[in-house]
This record gives C-alpha cells, sequence and structure tokens, in this order.
C-alpha cells in the first residue's frame, strides 16, 4: 500500500491512483487511450475527451522532448471535464510518439482552466534537470513521481 506523499495535499491533480509505472503500450494511440481511461477512472474526465486527446495529437504532437509527452484535448472538449486532473503513464519500452521521437512517459491532462499550471511548471523544472527527469522514466516508486511533479505551489508552504 502506498503512503500518500505532500503531492495528494494538492487538491487531488495527481494521486497514487492516476500513476502507473512500466506500462506496455503497442503505439502513440493505445498510450493516449490507456491515459484517457485512467482519467475517466479518477472520474476526471467524459469518455468523449478520449477522442478530443486524439484529435488535438492529430493537429499537433503532445512530444514535449526529453522522453516526455503532455497529451490533452482540444479547447472545445473542456466540457467533458468533470474536474481537473493529471495522469502520469511510464513505459516500460519507449513509445514512438511522433516521426523518430520516442516517449518514455506521458502526462495526461485533463482541465477546464489553468488548474494544472503548477504541476506543468514542475514538469518543466524536472526536465530542466538531466538528473530528475532519468528519474521520472526510470522510478518504479510512485512516490518519487508524487515528489517530483508536486505543484510548485506546495512549495511555498
Amino acid at each position: 500500500m502506498t503512503t500518500p506523499s505532500k503531492a495528494e495535499s494538492a487538491p487531488d491533480l495527481l494521486t497514487a491512483d492516476q500513476v502507473r509505472l512500466g506500462v506496455v503500450a503497442a503505439d502513440r494511440d493505445d498510450a493516449i487511450d490507456q491515459a484517457g481511461r485512467l482519467l475517466v477512472e479518477a472520474g476526471a474526465i467524459e469518455e468523449p475527451y478520449i477522442a478530443a486527446m486524439h484529435e488535438r495529437e492529430a493537429v499537433m504532437s503532445s512530444y514535449m522532448g526529453e522522453g516526455f509527452a503532455l497529451p490533452h484535448g482540444t479547447d472545445e472538449s473542456r466540457r467533458y471535464v468533470r474536474r481537473a486532473a493529471v495522469a502520469f503513464l511510464q513505459f516500460a519500452e519507449p513509445v514512438e510518439w511522433e516521426h523518430g521521437e520516442d516517449a518514455h512517459a506521458a502526462l495526461a491532462v485533463a482541465a477546464t482552466s489553468d488548474e494544472h499550471i503548477g504541476v506543468l511548471a514542475s514538469l518543466a523544472q524536472v526536465l530542466s534537470d538531466e538528473e530528475s527527469a532519468e528519474r521520472l522514466r526510470t522510478t518504479t516508486d510512485v512516490d518519487v513521481v508524487l515528489t517530483l511533479l508536486a505543484p510548485a505551489v506546495e512549495e511555498d508552504e
């Protein structure tokens, strides 16, 4: 059983139940489907949001670099978001996300406004630190993910 971490004190944006490590995904579409289902299971989105994540991906890749992707729905799909949430999937084997670019992890976002900005700021900080990015790509401990992606706001508390 996982002990709640400081990240779970945020408004449930990212909880242990929304983190999956060592996931097997056949391809980018499968990875997006798995991330979307995780958000559905968390009660954060309705099913049509998953289709909107694929629509968004078809228009512009969510690959961020450094082995990370940030799938999310279109602006129009925000009506399917019940609450802001983030789901983290770390892949057992890299998934080709766009031409020649492999994702080792995906951080799926559901938001109606800017609730997720703290988590994204933390991800940007992690990506700028090679050691932290590597830990996020390879950890076997959910608490490491929760700690590394804890919204920056909590650092002020």
